[in-house]
């Protein structure tokens, strides 16, 4: 493998499937065999995940509701979503660990640094949820965060598209995908990868970024074993 410890990206409709709501558990089951692939073949791997099948707290607040508070609810529909995934990873056998920026003892432990990289080290995945643990900042920025904080290796941003194009595929028949692309043409060009904050966190700590199509079978195992699949990140 190329790389040896990666985060995982992923957004919360990734586990509606063709669902408008909610989890699907035949794609978290998917989900959750590609991890088990990477985890077997010795990557040790974190994950974080969004929740946006449930609740958005941007569009809540775009409502009327306060900012902070559907923050705080979009923070919790990430602890579903990762119960969720860390079910579907232990009916594979994947020994999982769920940990929350926010404390519910009885559901997750609470987000230690040190713990979090000794569960990686004993081949445990590692579920980070409730994003940073605070309102105004998104799971992208929390991936970014994490991935800083456990010491990984890159950053697997898991989408529907095979990569970082042009222009948005499904409106320009034109557009053409980058292989490799610039944290400062991502900022400058305003691609929707991740939002500045987070690509400003991972240009600083020259952090790689690979955006890839979760939907391809086999595609997390290709990414981490160095294979040419998506786009990657770097300065």
């Amino acid at each position: 493998m190329h790389y040896t410890r990666v985060l995982l990206k992923l957004s919360g409709e990734a586990l509606m499937g063709e669902s408008q709501y909610g989890i699907d558990p035949d794609v978290a089951t998917r989900i959750a065999g590609e991890v088990a692939d990477i985890q077997s073949a010795g990557v040790q791997t974190a994950i974080v995940i969004g929740g946006g099948n449930i609740f958005r707290g941007v569009a809540a607040s775009a409502k009327g509701m306060d900012r902070s508070t559907a923050d705080y609810m979009g923070m919790l529909a990430t602890v579903m979503n990762a119960l969720a995934l860390q079910d579907a990873l232990e009916h594979k056998g994947v020994a999982t660990r769920v940990l929350s920026a926010i404390e519910m003892r009885a559901v997750a432990e609470t987000f230690i640094r040190r713990r979090a990289i000794r569960h990686l080290e004993k081949g445990r995945v590692v579920v980070f949820a409730a994003g940073t643990g605070n309102p105004y900042f998104t799971t992208d920025t929390a991936a970014a965060l994490r991935a800083m904080e456990v010491k990984a290796e890159v950053i697997l941003k898991a989408t529907k598209v095979d990569g970082i194009y042009t222009a948005d595929p499904a409106k320009d028949p034109t557009a053409t995908r980058y292989e490799r692309i610039s944290y400062l043409q991502v900022l400058q060009d305003r691609l929707q990868v991740m939002d500045a904050t987070a690509i400003s966190l991972c240009m600083d700590n020259k952090l790689p970024i690979v955006v890839f199509n979760l939907r391809t079978p086999g595609n997390v195992r290709r990414v981490v074993a160095g294979e040419p699949v998506g786009t990657t990140v770097t300065s």
